[in-house]
């Protein structure tokens, strides 16, 4: 078959046929090809791209590599510039900052626990503290009781009250048995009441109210000295004097003849008592007094005594040799006998 003129030889070549040049596979060109003036087309030769090459399979690790332990693998290097000194400052200075921010934040949202949490622990320190306090007192040899001292006896013996309650000696102050005194003190009869007071570190205080002797009554052993309640206080077998006489006849200390006599007798002032020698009573109305210097005085009962002592107090001022004077009805006084 004949091929077509021109087919083998570039237009203007002079030379014989030459064999075709095929072109080589490259990259397509960014450049605008130029296009070659040809009456005939050329076929278009594909490009291939060339086979990527496939990466080799690691090789296993030797047995000298495996023993050896595995190093520090090294840092890439940054491509972070290094900050410099004052940029390192300012990031130091940040991070406190909002630690400390946090810190705040964090005791500002727990304050209400703190606060609980210290007064349960105040509490219970108080508490602990109340308690050895307490115990140290109770138990501690330091506050037992050393020195009992009695104040207020005069008729009754302090010595004797002392040794009625020395079993007390030794005890803490907080163990005192009262009860035991109580029953000691008891014993005597001239003491009507008494208090007690303990004075750190080891001092126990009695003070005593004595009875008063009010009067005397005849017994048929002498006469016994009584107090308002009727306790006898001493008895003796002579009348005591400067103390006026009870006599009830069949009337017993317990009777209302006694309790009227014994409130005429407190009724009257100092100056009154101290004149008055004998009171008789049989019942609670007709008490009469007898003075010192003989004078007779009806008394009646002991309601209205106050009113009936101003009213002898003054009559006896202006009774002169008068014997008899009779205030039962104190708004009324009777003069007679001379």
């Amino acid at each position: 078959m004949k091929r077509p003129e021109g087919f083998d030889r570039t237009p203007g070549s002079t030379s014989g046929a030459t064999p075709p040049r095929m072109p080589s596979p490259q990259k397509p060109s960014a450049q605008k090809p130029v296009a070659q003036k040809s009456s005939v087309k050329r076929p278009v030769v594909p490009s291939v791209s060339p086979t990527p090459a496939i990466p080799a399979a690691p090789e296993a690790p030797s047995a000298q590599s495996r023993s050896k332990p595995p190093g520090r693998m090294k840092r890439a290097p940054s491509s972070e510039a290094p900050l410099d000194a004052a940029a390192r400052r300012d990031l130091k200075r940040a991070e406190r900052a909002r630690r400390a921010y946090e810190r705040g934040e964090a005791r500002r949202f727990t304050r209400r626990s703190r606060r609980r949490r210290i007064t349960w622990i105040v509490s219970g320190l108080s508490l602990l503290l109340v308690v050895g306090f307490v115990t140290g007192a109770v138990y501690s040899p330091l506050l037992s009781l050393k020195t009992i001292r009695v104040e207020g006896a005069s008729r009754v013996s302090a010595a004797s009250v002392r040794a009625a309650v020395d079993g007390q000696i030794g005890r803490p102050l907080a163990l005192v048995d009262f009860g035991s005194i109580t029953r000691a003190l008891g014993k005597f009869p001239l003491i009507r009441s008494f208090v007690t007071e303990t004075v750190p570190p080891d001092t126990l205080i009695i003070r005593i109210a004595e009875r008063a002797p009010i009067a005397t009554l005849a017994t048929s052993d002498g006469f016994s000295v009584v107090d308002p309640a009727g306790i006898v206080i001493d008895t003796a077998a002579e009348r005591q004097p400067g103390l006026p006489l009870i006599e009830l006849g069949s009337a017993t200390k317990t009777s209302p003849a006694f309790t009227a006599a014994v409130g005429v007798l407190l009724a009257l002032p100092s100056d009154l008592l101290k004149k008055v020698d004998t009171v008789t009573a049989q019942t609670s109305d007709d008490v009469t007094l007898t003075l010192t210097g003989g004078q007779t005085v009806v008394w009646g009962s002991a309601e209205q005594s106050a009113l009936k002592a101003k009213v002898l107090a003054a009559v006896i001022t202006v009774g002169g040799t008068t014997t008899k004077y009779d205030v039962s009805a104190p708004t009324h006084p009777v003069l007679g006998g001379n």
